[in-house]
């Protein structure tokens, strides 16, 4: 029962005035602080709860909702330096969506995550820049459009507030370039349509970025503000602790729920359509990123380069025309798969959330279970973990927006150990794979016909196995467990999870969870696979992209490495090649990464990470070409004593292994040092350097490929693959002889002892001894 209005003075100074509840202000009432601070609005058994306004003696003054003392809910702030934030708040932080004019007259509207911007956004700068897109710790991170005020746009991803991944950036004067972006430089292949030539659709290419996956736009971006700190006011909650009530948040129904419909009625800005409609109006300008100027007398011609850190190191000049006639082909051997397509994708979505909800359940069920030693047990038929998933839900299964399913886990207990010996966590295992932002399915590299699937934070890779994938794998579980573990850093396969759906048509899909060794913090510029055979083991020029894994003649590369990091590669590719003889498994491979190193004399001529801070510094053209003189560029990556607390820690799929030595720094263990990007530890098979001997083409005076260098200084990732083919002499005799292929490889290929030493010799030859 509420008492009449009353005074009522603290030992401490403050004073309230208002209405009581027993001895706790409850109703209408107005507190000052001995400091200054006043709250007048709405009590709830002593704290601050409904309406009210509340102005400090700073100046600063917020109308809205509290709830349990906090500003909860809806409300206005103005600061003590003139911004103005008004939406919703959670605990006295910014939390939700909401709107801010800073007191330089920049506005962010959208997505706030505890104080910051994280989720879709909206900021203008006050010098005319726009950037629509995705958030995250306050930084531009995902995908978005930047406009700048001289006309400029770019369209694609960016990573802590640059650009980073693929992209499109439209000049002013109408040229574009599609390519890929690292850290805000351009690094790795892109094509240059100058001003007025016919360039690609733009809305496929977003949607090739995508941006219309499911229908809504998303924003992203960053504030590079240091006001954001300045902006979280501090509250008192109660009178004092001698009357401070029970629970916060106890009654929130008098709160206003104009957030929530802010949230129904927010309206999702979509960079692609922000990216097409800037595009309608154009205005000139002089400041370009890429020399655009170059050709706008020639419509016909278009500039595929490549890019190492800002550096031009290769172009060649293509023919517009002779492009269209390719792609129109293209475009018609693709619409005759897309009603396959279609229906392909819908199945592939249901069998990617009978994953997430298979392996959630899995790991969630033997994760509390005491760990100990595998035993033999553990890897029979009875090893298994299954369960049924009604699409309403179970006793043992949450209901959920797939089809039903039934799910079979392989010798649970094993992979558990094998994800410890990798040390991997459960719960980072889990979210990975099963968390809200889900996984993103990947086009097959090879010709098996199966599905790959890539979980968010690029990790894991999942991919379907055939039934007899299945049981090639099983049958080597024991001696692959028993291999990992006494080679720590073995370079085949990491497993990490076997399972099986069954539908309800009884269709049976299996999957296999492994590790991404591309995971890394360095972008990677070429994909080779690599088995030592010259039958068939060449692409197509025609449909080589950014990402396509090429094949041994391809490769125009041998690779110089220090003498004792090479020793150490072929002792464990030697002792890895004899397991995989002894459980009689051939056709693996090698697959090897690239990064390439910018030298650094001439990374001064690479354009400046453009922030947001210095965006009106952009260079008006290409100076890398410049360097064309050079061949032998300095150094881009230097050896130095290995640090354990210098290099990134991060975990990942190549945290389990040693650190190793080098020949050229006393028989050390070492450290990569990457000037202008980072410092990291050099393990087999990982962050392990190396000079790229380029091996020219004897038709290159006839070639429009021009090449600035012979030599490059190279950053090698590499593990063996397919490792679930298993030795069928009969099945490779008829294949060798019926179809006349009679390559040495192919023919040794029925024999696994044969397989890997011609598999050994062939990368020998890669990686020839001699050192840098």
């Amino acid at each position: 029962m509420e008492d009449s209005e009353s005074e009522k003075a603290f030992s401490n100074r403050d004073v309230y005035i208002g209405k009581f509840k027993g001895i706790l202000p409850h109703g209408k009432g107005k507190y000052a602080w001995s400091d200054g601070t006043i709250y007048e609005g709405d009590w709830e058994e002593g704290k601050m709860t409904g309406k009210g306004q509340m102005i400090w003696t700073s100046g600063a003054k917020y109308v809205g909702d509290f709830s349990g003392g906090y500003l909860h809910g809806y409300g206005i702030f103005t600061g003590p330096d003139g911004s103005l934030y008004q939406g919703c708040w959670r605990m006295n932080i910014q939390h939700g969506i909401g709107k801010k004019q800073y007191s330089n007259s920049d506005i962010y509207e959208g997505s706030w995550k505890e104080g910051v911007h994280e989720g879709n956004g909206r900021y203008s700068w006050n010098s005319g820049n726009t950037y629509v897109g995705s958030w995250k710790g306050g930084k531009m991170c995902g995908r978005g459009v930047m406009k700048w005020d001289n006309g400029d746009l770019f369209n694609g991803f960016w990573l802590n507030g640059l650009r980073d991944g693929s992209g499109i950036y439209r000049f002013a004067d109408g040229g574009y370039y599609f390519g890929t972006w690292s850290r805000g430089l351009k690094d790795g292949k892109g094509t240059f349509y100058p001003a007025g030539t016919k360039h690609p659709s733009l809305k496929k290419w977003c949607s090739s970025l995508g941006y219309y996956d499911d229908g809504k736009g998303l924003l992203s971006g960053s504030l590079l503000n240091s006001e954001e700190g300045k902006a979280r006011p501090s509250v008192k909650r109660c009178l004092s602790e001698k009357t401070s009530g029970g629970g916060i948040l106890r009654n929130s129904s008098r709160i206003s729920h104009k957030c929530m419909s802010l949230d129904k009625n927010w309206t999702h800005l979509d960079p692609a359509k922000e990216f097409l409609m800037y595009g309608s109006s154009r205005t000139l300008s002089h400041n370009s990123e890429d020399g655009q100027h170059e050709a706008q007398d020639n419509n016909c011609l278009v500039y595929e380069r490549e890019y190492m850190q800002g550096v031009l190191i290769k172009e060649k000049v293509k023919n517009n025309m002779e492009m269209s006639k390719k792609g129109k082909q293209r475009k018609v051997k693709e619409a005759k798969k897309s009603c396959i397509d279609f229906l392909r994708g819908n199945r592939s979505y249901y069998l990617m959330l009978n994953l997430q909800l298979g392996i959630r359940y899995t790991v969630g069920k033997i994760t509390p279970v005491p760990v100990r030693e595998v035993r033999s047990s553990d890897f029979g038929d009875r090893a298994r973990i299954r369960m049924y998933f009604p699409r309403k839900g179970s006793q043992f299964t949450p209901p959920h927006y797939s089809i039903d399913f039934s799910w079979k886990d392989y010798c649970p207990m094993v992979f558990r150990n094998l994800r410890e010996m990798f040390k991997l966590d459960a719960a980072e295992y889990m979210m990975s794979i099963c968390g809200d932002d889900g996984l993103r399915e990947l086009s097959s590299p090879g010709k098996s016909g199966s599905i790959f699937y890539l979980s968010h934070d690029d990790r894991f890779v999942i991919k379907t196995l055939k039934k007899t994938e299945l049981k090639v794998l099983l049958r080597m579980l024991p001696s692959y467990y028993s291999h990992v573990g006494e080679h720590e850093n073995t370079l085949i396969t990491k497993f990490f999870g076997l399972h099986r759906i069954t539908l309800k048509t009884r269709r049976k899909v299996r999957f296999v969870v492994m590790g991404n060794m591309f995971c890394t913090e360095l972008r990677i510029h070429r994909r080779f696979d690599l088995k030592g055979s010259t039958l068939g083991r060449c692409t197509d020029p025609d449909k080589i992209k950014e990402n396509t894994t090429l094949k041994d003649l391809d490769l125009p590369f041998e690779f110089h490495m220090d003498k004792l990091l090479r020793k150490a590669l072929f002792k464990q590719i030697s002792l890895d090649c004899k397991f995989l003889e002894s459980q009689h498994i051939i056709d693996y491979s090698l697959l090897l990464g690239l990064h390439f190193r910018a030298p650094e004399n001439l990374k001064a001529f690479s354009q400046p990470p453009d922030t947001i801070q210095n965006h009106d510094s952009l260079p008006a053209g290409d100076a890398g070409v410049t360097a064309g003189g050079l061949s032998i560029p300095p150094k881009g990556l230097v050896l130095v004593t290995h640090e354990p607390g210098s290099v990134s820690t991060a975990p990942g799929p190549h945290i389990r292994g040693s650190t190793l030595k080098a020949y050229s720094l006393g028989d050390k263990e070492v450290d990569l040092l990457l000037p202008g990007t980072g410092r990291l530890r050099v393990q087999l098979g990982v962050n392990m350097p190396a000079r790229a001997n380029h091996k020219l083409p004897q038709d290159e005076a006839d070639s429009t490929d021009v090449e600035l260098f012979e030599f490059y200084d190279v950053v090698l990732y590499m593990g063996i693959i397919d490792i679930l083919q298993e030795y069928n002499v009969k099945k490779k005799l008829e294949h060798a002889y019926k179809s006349l292929r009679f390559d040495p490889l192919t023919i040794s290929a029925v024999e696994p002892t044969l397989y890997g030493k011609r598999f050994i010799n062939f990368l020998e030859k890669v990686f020839p001894n001699i050192a840098i």
